[in-house]
């Protein structure tokens, strides 16, 4: 048994059992919910969206989109997103970095990501949405969805962060092996700490088991959307 920390190599090893997790009973009334709302916040929109995965929530947001340019790091996940089939909505596969997306070309009317925001360590959430953000257009919807921690519904948490505040959930996939995987719950005041720089007309909705937010990118490129240095 071992314990790593790597979250690309955790995904890439989960790649066959990631979507297990969305069969918990206790979560399907509010997983339904959520995928009426996606349809219905994304329509129409081009969409960019980070850390697709085997592209579960693709699938949702592809019944009412323009189109959608679904990106992960790890092959081994977007394999399996790739044989899906999805809505007549135009649906992209590629593989790139959350935190550069140099390979992706920019003016997407949204951008959405699910269940990565808690990946992100602390010090990193600065250079992922100045990298997000900037392959979206002025004005763009972003929305971000991810999980509430529930007792007896996740993953145990590991009983200490790391010296910047993140935490870790104790994992162990079907083979056997052990993993600390960063996992962070922030608050609602945190989230809106975090995204006020970069965000307008911020919204927080909460469940049990899951919360997203939704906002608007600076709609001006003048210097006071300008995103602050470091």
């Amino acid at each position: 048994m071992t314990k790593l920390t790597d979250i690309t190599s955790y995904y890439a090893r989960r790649a066959t059992e990631y979507e297990k997790v969305y069969g918990k009973p206790e979560r399907q009334q509010e997983l339904a919910t959520l995928k009426e709302l996606l349809p219905r916040w994304f329509a129409g929109h081009s969409v960019l969206e980070v850390a697709c995965g085997t592209g579960y929530w693709t699938e949702a947001i592809s019944k009412t989109a323009r189109s959608i340019m679904a990106t992960d790091i790890n092959d081994e996940v977007l394999e399996i997103a790739r044989r899906k089939k999805y809505s007549q909505c135009s649906v992209e596969f590629r593989k790139a970095d959350a935190y550069s997306l140099d390979e992706i070309e920019g003016g997407y009317s949204a951008g959405f990501a699910g269940f990565w925001w808690s990946h992100i360590p602390k010090s990193r959430r600065r250079p992922f949405l100045q990298a997000f953000h900037a392959k979206l257009a002025c004005g763009a919807l972003v929305i971000l969805l991810e999980n509430s921690y529930v007792h007896g519904s996740n993953s145990p948490l590991a009983p200490t962060a790391d010296e910047e505040g993140n935490t870790y959930s104790l994992r162990r996939l079907e083979d056997g092996s052990e993993w600390r995987v960063l996992k962070n719950f922030p608050t609602e005041a945190e989230l809106r700490q975090d995204l006020c720089p970069f965000a307008t007309d911020i919204k927080y909705g909460a469940l049990r088991y899951y919360w997203w937010v939704k906002y608007f990118t600076p709609r001006s490129s003048s210097p006071r959307w300008q995103f602050p240095p470091g």
